[in-house]
Protein backbone atom coordinates (compact mmCIF):
# COMPACT_ATOMS: atom_id res chain seq x y z
CA UNK A 1 0.00 0.00 0.00
CA UNK A 2 1.44 3.09 -1.42
CA UNK A 3 0.24 6.25 0.07
CA UNK A 4 0.82 10.10 -0.93
CA UNK A 5 -0.50 13.21 0.13
CA UNK A 6 -1.33 15.61 -2.59
CA UNK A 7 -2.42 18.17 0.61
CA UNK A 8 -2.91 18.24 4.09
CA UNK A 9 -3.82 22.36 4.80
CA UNK A 10 -6.56 22.92 6.38
CA UNK A 11 -9.74 25.57 5.95
CA UNK A 12 -8.20 26.86 2.68
CA UNK A 13 -5.47 26.64 0.37
CA UNK A 14 -2.56 29.66 1.31
CA UNK A 15 0.74 29.85 -0.52
CA UNK A 16 4.12 31.94 -0.33
CA UNK A 17 7.41 31.63 1.23
CA UNK A 18 5.98 30.97 4.60
CA UNK A 19 4.61 27.32 3.08
CA UNK A 20 6.49 26.03 0.97
CA UNK A 21 8.28 22.67 3.25
CA UNK A 22 4.34 21.41 3.95
CA UNK A 23 2.61 23.30 1.15
CA UNK A 24 -0.62 25.12 0.96
CA UNK A 25 -2.90 22.53 -0.85
CA UNK A 26 -6.41 21.39 1.17
CA UNK A 27 -6.97 17.71 1.93
CA UNK A 28 -6.41 15.28 -0.93
CA UNK A 29 -4.51 11.62 -0.40
CA UNK A 30 -4.07 8.93 -3.11
CA UNK A 31 -3.44 5.05 -1.84
CA UNK A 32 -2.05 3.14 -4.97
CA UNK A 33 -2.83 -1.47 -4.15
CA UNK A 34 -1.26 -4.34 -5.01
CA UNK A 35 -4.54 -4.98 -6.48
CA UNK A 36 -3.66 -1.99 -8.66
CA UNK A 37 -6.42 -0.02 -7.50
CA UNK A 38 -6.36 3.75 -7.25
CA UNK A 39 -7.94 5.34 -3.96
CA UNK A 40 -8.34 9.21 -3.70
CA UNK A 41 -9.89 10.40 -0.55
CA UNK A 42 -11.14 13.96 -0.80
CA UNK A 43 -11.14 16.35 -3.29
CA UNK A 44 -9.68 19.49 -1.86
CA UNK A 45 -7.43 21.40 -3.83
CA UNK A 46 -4.10 18.81 -3.85
CA UNK A 47 -6.53 17.24 -6.39
CA UNK A 48 -5.60 19.39 -9.12
CA UNK A 49 -2.23 18.43 -8.99
CA UNK A 50 -3.02 14.91 -8.65
CA UNK A 51 -5.38 14.76 -11.99
CA UNK A 52 -2.87 16.21 -13.58
CA UNK A 53 -0.34 13.27 -12.54
CA UNK A 54 -3.21 10.44 -13.17
CA UNK A 55 -3.45 11.82 -16.87
CA UNK A 56 0.17 11.91 -17.77
CA UNK A 57 0.36 8.05 -16.26
CA UNK A 58 -3.01 6.94 -18.91
CA UNK A 59 -4.47 6.33 -15.36
CA UNK A 60 -8.57 6.37 -16.11
CA UNK A 61 -10.17 4.33 -13.11
CA UNK A 62 -10.21 5.72 -9.59
CA UNK A 63 -12.12 4.84 -6.29
CA UNK A 64 -13.48 8.39 -4.33
CA UNK A 65 -13.75 8.31 -0.86
CA UNK A 66 -15.18 11.72 1.50
CA UNK A 67 -14.51 12.01 4.71
CA UNK A 68 -16.93 14.80 4.72
CA UNK A 69 -18.21 17.78 2.40
CA UNK A 70 -16.82 21.25 4.23
CA UNK A 71 -15.54 23.44 1.84
CA UNK A 72 -11.83 22.59 1.86
CA UNK A 73 -12.55 18.69 1.15
CA UNK A 74 -14.48 19.35 -1.85
CA UNK A 75 -13.77 22.53 -3.99
CA UNK A 76 -10.91 21.09 -5.89
CA UNK A 77 -12.95 18.57 -7.45
CA UNK A 78 -14.04 20.52 -10.78
CA UNK A 79 -10.13 21.63 -11.33
CA UNK A 80 -9.81 17.51 -11.59
CA UNK A 81 -8.97 17.03 -15.17
CA UNK A 82 -9.81 13.99 -15.31
CA UNK A 83 -13.53 14.88 -15.16
CA UNK A 84 -13.58 15.87 -18.33
CA UNK A 85 -12.48 12.88 -20.43
CA UNK A 86 -14.61 10.09 -21.66
CA UNK A 87 -12.16 7.60 -20.64
CA UNK A 88 -12.08 7.91 -17.12
CA UNK A 89 -13.86 6.41 -14.77
CA UNK A 90 -15.22 6.77 -11.36
CA UNK A 91 -16.70 4.66 -8.41
CA UNK A 92 -17.76 7.34 -5.87
CA UNK A 93 -18.76 5.92 -2.75
CA UNK A 94 -21.57 7.39 -0.72
CA UNK A 95 -19.86 7.02 2.79
CA UNK A 96 -20.17 9.20 5.00
CA UNK A 97 -23.28 10.55 3.27
CA UNK A 98 -26.72 8.62 3.45
CA UNK A 99 -28.36 10.29 0.72
CA UNK A 100 -27.93 11.44 -2.92
CA UNK A 101 -25.60 13.88 -2.03
CA UNK A 102 -22.88 12.13 -3.74
CA UNK A 103 -24.41 11.87 -7.00
CA UNK A 104 -25.16 15.84 -6.78
CA UNK A 105 -22.03 17.10 -5.36
CA UNK A 106 -20.42 18.09 -8.26
CA UNK A 107 -23.56 20.21 -10.04
CA UNK A 108 -24.15 21.61 -6.79
CA UNK A 109 -20.26 22.81 -7.14
CA UNK A 110 -20.31 23.88 -10.75
CA UNK A 111 -24.19 25.63 -10.49
CA UNK A 112 -24.04 28.98 -11.50
CA UNK A 113 -22.95 31.96 -10.11
CA UNK A 114 -20.55 30.02 -8.22
CA UNK A 115 -18.76 28.21 -11.51
CA UNK A 116 -17.99 28.95 -15.13
CA UNK A 117 -18.30 25.69 -16.18
CA UNK A 118 -21.41 23.46 -16.81
CA UNK A 119 -21.68 20.15 -15.22
CA UNK A 120 -22.91 18.82 -18.45
CA UNK A 121 -19.46 19.27 -20.02
CA UNK A 122 -18.41 16.98 -17.14
CA UNK A 123 -17.41 13.50 -19.78
CA UNK A 124 -16.27 10.85 -17.20
CA UNK A 125 -18.39 7.78 -16.23
CA UNK A 126 -19.53 7.48 -12.59
CA UNK A 127 -20.68 4.67 -10.74
CA UNK A 128 -22.05 5.06 -7.43
CA UNK A 129 -21.57 2.46 -4.40
CA UNK A 130 -23.26 2.14 -1.37
CA UNK A 131 -23.10 4.27 1.95
CA UNK A 132 -20.92 2.01 3.88
CA UNK A 133 -21.58 1.69 7.63
CA UNK A 134 -19.18 -1.38 8.43
CA UNK A 135 -16.12 -2.63 6.53
CA UNK A 136 -16.06 -3.42 2.76
CA UNK A 137 -13.60 -4.14 0.34
CA UNK A 138 -11.64 -2.16 -2.29
CA UNK A 139 -9.89 -4.71 -4.40
CA UNK A 140 -6.85 -5.86 -1.72
CA UNK A 141 -7.32 -3.12 0.39
CA UNK A 142 -10.19 -3.32 3.24
CA UNK A 143 -11.63 -0.47 4.26
CA UNK A 144 -13.22 0.53 7.83
CA UNK A 145 -15.15 3.32 8.50
CA UNK A 146 -15.73 4.96 11.64
CA UNK A 147 -17.91 8.49 12.39
CA UNK A 148 -16.11 11.67 12.86
CA UNK A 149 -16.52 14.08 16.10
CA UNK A 150 -16.88 17.06 14.02
CA UNK A 151 -19.58 19.47 13.31
CA UNK A 152 -22.13 18.09 10.78
CA UNK A 153 -20.51 14.80 10.86
CA UNK A 154 -18.41 12.58 8.58
CA UNK A 155 -16.39 9.44 8.22
CA UNK A 156 -12.89 8.65 9.02
CA UNK A 157 -11.25 5.77 7.71
CA UNK A 158 -9.07 2.69 8.09
CA UNK A 159 -6.88 0.41 4.96
CA UNK A 160 -5.99 -2.73 5.53
CA UNK A 161 -3.89 -5.03 3.34
CA UNK A 162 -1.35 -7.50 3.96
CA UNK A 163 -1.75 -7.12 7.98
CA UNK A 164 -0.61 -3.67 7.51
CA UNK A 165 -3.16 -0.84 8.85
CA UNK A 166 -3.24 3.35 7.54
CA UNK A 167 -5.64 5.25 10.05
CA UNK A 168 -7.04 8.38 8.30
CA UNK A 169 -9.15 10.84 10.89
CA UNK A 170 -8.92 14.37 9.73
CA UNK A 171 -11.37 16.94 11.27
CA UNK A 172 -11.57 14.78 14.43
CA UNK A 173 -12.00 16.68 17.93
CA UNK A 174 -10.89 14.79 20.52
CA UNK A 175 -11.69 17.22 23.23
CA UNK A 176 -15.16 17.87 22.70
CA UNK A 177 -18.47 15.41 21.94
CA UNK A 178 -20.34 16.60 19.08
CA UNK A 179 -23.61 15.10 18.10
CA UNK A 180 -23.29 11.46 16.40
CA UNK A 181 -19.32 11.69 17.41
CA UNK A 182 -17.78 8.83 19.30
CA UNK A 183 -15.88 8.97 22.81
CA UNK A 184 -11.92 8.89 22.49
CA UNK A 185 -12.10 5.41 23.88
CA UNK A 186 -13.63 4.42 20.62
CA UNK A 187 -11.18 6.62 18.27
CA UNK A 188 -8.36 4.72 20.81
CA UNK A 189 -9.86 1.18 20.24
CA UNK A 190 -9.74 2.06 15.99
CA UNK A 191 -6.44 3.73 16.47
CA UNK A 192 -4.52 0.54 18.36
CA UNK A 193 -1.65 -1.01 16.50
CA UNK A 194 -2.09 1.08 13.34
CA UNK A 195 1.32 1.02 11.04
CA UNK A 196 0.18 4.86 10.20
CA UNK A 197 -1.87 7.32 11.92
CA UNK A 198 -2.83 10.42 10.31
CA UNK A 199 -4.30 12.88 12.47
CA UNK A 200 -5.96 16.12 12.70
CA UNK A 201 -3.76 18.40 15.05
CA UNK A 202 -4.70 22.12 13.69
CA UNK A 203 -4.37 23.80 16.72
CA UNK A 204 -1.82 24.85 20.11
CA UNK A 205 -3.26 24.45 23.48
CA UNK A 206 -3.57 28.29 23.31
CA UNK A 207 -5.09 28.80 20.38
CA UNK A 208 -8.39 25.59 21.65
CA UNK A 209 -9.60 28.23 24.38
CA UNK A 210 -10.82 30.02 21.25
CA UNK A 211 -11.50 27.44 19.06
CA UNK A 212 -13.03 24.42 21.23
CA UNK A 213 -16.58 23.00 19.28
CA UNK A 214 -15.09 23.86 16.10
CA UNK A 215 -14.00 20.35 15.25
CA UNK A 216 -10.53 20.02 15.08
CA UNK A 217 -7.98 18.86 17.77
CA UNK A 218 -4.87 20.17 19.33
CA UNK A 219 -2.04 18.89 18.66
CA UNK A 220 -0.74 16.94 22.27
CA UNK A 221 -3.82 15.71 22.46
CA UNK A 222 -3.42 13.75 18.99
CA UNK A 223 -0.32 12.60 20.11
CA UNK A 224 -1.26 11.24 23.43
CA UNK A 225 -3.50 9.50 20.74
CA UNK A 226 -1.10 8.25 18.88
CA UNK A 227 1.42 7.34 21.80
CA UNK A 228 -1.67 5.43 24.01
CA UNK A 229 -2.66 3.74 20.70
CA UNK A 230 0.59 2.21 20.03
CA UNK A 231 0.98 3.27 16.41
CA UNK A 232 4.24 3.17 14.63
CA UNK A 233 3.92 6.16 12.41
CA UNK A 234 2.04 9.54 13.89
CA UNK A 235 1.50 12.11 11.50
CA UNK A 236 -0.13 15.72 12.14
CA UNK A 237 -2.69 16.87 9.97
CA UNK A 238 -5.49 19.10 8.88
CA UNK A 239 -2.59 22.06 9.34
CA UNK A 240 -3.57 25.47 10.24
CA UNK A 241 -4.05 28.38 7.30
CA UNK A 242 -2.15 30.35 9.52
CA UNK A 243 0.70 27.90 10.29
CA UNK A 244 4.23 28.52 8.54
CA UNK A 245 6.70 26.25 7.67
CA UNK A 246 8.61 27.19 10.93
CA UNK A 247 6.22 27.11 13.49
CA UNK A 248 5.08 23.64 12.41
CA UNK A 249 8.36 22.40 12.81
CA UNK A 250 8.47 23.64 15.64
CA UNK A 251 5.39 21.90 16.99
CA UNK A 252 6.85 18.75 15.73
CA UNK A 253 10.15 19.31 17.98
CA UNK A 254 8.01 19.72 21.02
CA UNK A 255 6.00 16.33 19.79
CA UNK A 256 9.60 14.53 19.79
CA UNK A 257 10.91 15.96 22.45
CA UNK A 258 7.45 14.47 24.93
CA UNK A 259 7.88 11.26 22.85
CA UNK A 260 11.27 11.06 24.44
CA UNK A 261 10.59 12.15 27.55
CA UNK A 262 7.94 8.98 27.48
CA UNK A 263 10.80 6.57 26.54
CA UNK A 264 9.00 6.12 23.27
CA UNK A 265 10.15 5.25 19.71
CA UNK A 266 6.96 6.62 17.58
CA UNK A 267 7.89 8.21 14.59
CA UNK A 268 6.13 11.79 14.49
CA UNK A 269 6.14 14.26 11.86
CA UNK A 270 4.12 17.10 10.16
CA UNK A 271 2.23 16.00 6.44
CA UNK A 272 3.32 18.06 3.88
CA UNK A 273 2.51 17.97 -0.02
CA UNK A 274 4.11 15.29 -1.84
CA UNK A 275 4.97 13.12 1.40
CA UNK A 276 4.82 9.36 0.48
CA UNK A 277 4.09 6.32 2.81
CA UNK A 278 5.07 2.28 1.98
CA UNK A 279 3.24 0.07 3.88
Amino acid sequence: MLIKCWGSRGSIPVSGTDYIKYGGDTTCIEIRTKSDDIIIIDAGTGIRRLGNRLIDENQYKYNFIFTHAHWDHVMGFPFFKPLYSENVELMLYRCPFHSEFVETILSKLMAPPYFPVRYSEIKAKMQYLGAFTTEFDIGSVTVTPIQLNHPDNGSGYKFTEDGKSFVFLTDNELGYAHPGGLSYKDYLEFCTDADLLIHDAEYTPEEYKSTLRWGHSVFTHALDLALEAGVGQFGLFHLNQERTDRQMDEIVETCRQHIAEKQNKLECFAVGCDMMFNL
